[in-house]
């Protein structure tokens, strides 16, 4: 008797178990496959894949870290949201919730993470450098915007052994156009930036670094215009100062030597003599033929070209290279006449500082014969040996002697 009762009272639960079928709800499933596309340095797109055409979607989301709860809520009725009002070069998180119904709701899908892209360069003159954006993160660290093209030169402008990072910043979409082996042509709001550090310690490079200045172009209305940026001691930010001045500085060589100098800022008045053509204001640095050479195993000219950055060149075995003054792989006159362009061309070319007050013409290009370094031989051999103001050469820029070089030239000039 125990049995039957058992049995049937079984057979009626299994009854009502399937007339019940009808009652029960299915599960509201998370969404997969979250994705981010369209994103700036202000909004990103999140898009998703859903099973349930009919369903509502909760996102939540907030700076990296954030708690669930204290992040910005939306709500879609698609499988995508266009968030807004974002921070730059900031990593967001997010999650999505799936809303089947009042009382049926799907948990939150895992993290997904994006990053805004970095803010945009601002190719005006701001009181301090920080409003530029020309750097991503901590100012001190020098980490260029990814906008920025960085460069190097083959033979580089001797400045009291600082180092120097140099890039450039042009509008978005435009390009350099090559116009011969020189300086290509710049469109307008090009930025071209010079940052002048040392190393505390070259023999700990640990130590870190003191940043005195950064120098900046930008062509504006068809002319460049100069302003020099000076860096606080907190290596936090660096303020526009056209006045220039002197920066006591220390720091230990590779050869472990302590030394001192006291650098000088020029002023705008200063940069003009230097960066002045035909009375025009004019870059310096990057002329084609002076960045044709490979950085990490990468040409220059041809990381330009690929990046859709110079317009007109497609080889750039077709632009001949500005020699290293001192690889001694190339000839001696090849490496003088390589420093005299980069240290002493920007005065001694026609339309220069110095085309009045000198005969030489030191561009690399100019024939031996029509430099009139032979005939002035002496007397350049006297002027880089001093460091009398407005006497020893280079006119500006330098408050010590460069010994390596000053070696090199003299080595060349008495062999002539």
């Amino acid at each position: 008797m125990f049995k039957k009762t058992c049995l049937l009272l079984l057979f009626v639960s299994v009854i009502f178990s399937c007339n019940n079928d009808d009652d029960l709800v299915a599960a509201c499933d998370n969404v997969t496959n979250v994705s981010s596309n369209s994103i700036t340095n202000n909004s990103a797109t999140i898009t998703w894949d859903a099973s349930n055409a009919t369903a509502l979607y909760t996102l939540e989301y907030g700076v990296s870290g954030f708690a669930l709860g204290s992040g910005t809520i939306i709500s879609e009725s698609d499988a995508d949201a266009q968030l807004l009002e974002l921070t730059a070069n900031t990593t967001y998180q997010v999650y999505i919730q799936t809303i089947c119904s009042t009382n049926n709701v799907s948990m939150y899908t895992d993290v997904y993470s994006f990053t805004t892209l970095a803010p945009n360069v601002i190719p005006e003159f701001r009181t301090n450098m920080s409003e530029m954006n020309l750097f991503v993160g901590d100012l001190g660290d020098l980490q260029i915007t990814p906008y920025a093209f960085e460069y190097d030169l083959n033979t580089r402008l001797f400045s009291d052994y600082a180092h120097k990072q140099r890039f450039m910043v042009l509008p978005e979409g435009e390009t350099l156009t090559y116009d011969g082996e020189g300086l290509p042509l710049f469109p307008n709001n090009s930025l071209i930036a010079k940052t002048f550090y040392y190393n505390n310690n070259e023999t700990d490079l640990s130590s870190g670094k003191n940043i005195i200045e950064t120098r900046i172009l930008i062509k504006i209305d068809g002319s460049w215009e100069t302003g020099d940026y000076r860096w606080n001691d907190a290596q936090t930010d660096a303020v526009l100062d056209l006045d220039g001045g002197i920066v006591p500085v220390t720091w230990i060589d590779a050869e472990g030597e302590s030394n001192s100098i006291d650098y000088e800022i020029p002023s705008d008045t200063d940069c003009l003599t230097c960066h002045s053509t035909f009375g025009e204001k004019t870059p310096i640095g990057p002329k084609l033929r002076t960045l044709n050479f490979s950085v990490e195993g990468t040409n220059q000219l041809q990381q330009l070209i690929d990046s859709n950055l110079l317009d007109g060149l497609t080889d750039p075995t077709t632009v001949s290279v500005l020699p290293n003054w001192d690889d001694d792989s190339n000839t001696r006159e090849e490496r003088a006449r390589a420093y005299f362009d980069v240290n002493c061309a920007h005065c001694h070319i026609e339309g220069g500082f110095c085309e009045e007050q000198s005969t030489l013409r030191l561009s690399f290009e100019t024939a031996f014969d029509d430099t009139n370094i032979f005939q002035r031989k002496n007397s350049i051999l006297t002027r880089i040996q001093s460091t009398i103001p407005e006497y020893g050469m280079p006119y500006i820029g330098t408050t010590i002697l460069h010994d390596e070089g000053v070696a090199f030239l003299m080595a060349y000039l008495e062999s002539l």
